[in-house]
């Protein structure tokens, strides 16, 4: 299994109404695909910051992902925003 945690962090509230915009297309979308098990983005008590929690079966459906995600609006839309994220599970 691979999982990824960590933050969104919008730098101001320009980039969080980006975030707000496309975030429940992003979550369904990421929730249809083929290997995810988890898929948790939620606001922090500090509205700039975005906790995620992800859970994939595998190293081929995470890469399956992150490359949609590449290709989104969601990935074109918040390509700027900064994230910090750990991956484990990976070869």
């Amino acid at each position: 299994m691979i999982t990824l945690n960590g933050f969104l962090r919008c730098a101001n509230n320009d980039e969080l109404a980006i975030v707000q915009a496309h975030i429940e297309e992003h979550i369904a979308l990421t929730r249809a695909e083929e290997g995810c098990l988890t898929f948790e983005v939620s606001q922090s008590p500090d509205p700039l910051i975005w906790t995620v929690h992800e859970e994939f079966t595998d190293p081929e459906a995470f890469r399956c992902h992150q490359t949609r995600v590449v290709q989104s609006a969601w990935g074109r839309a918040t390509k700027g925003i900064a994230r910090e994220y750990t991956v484990q599970g990976m070869d």
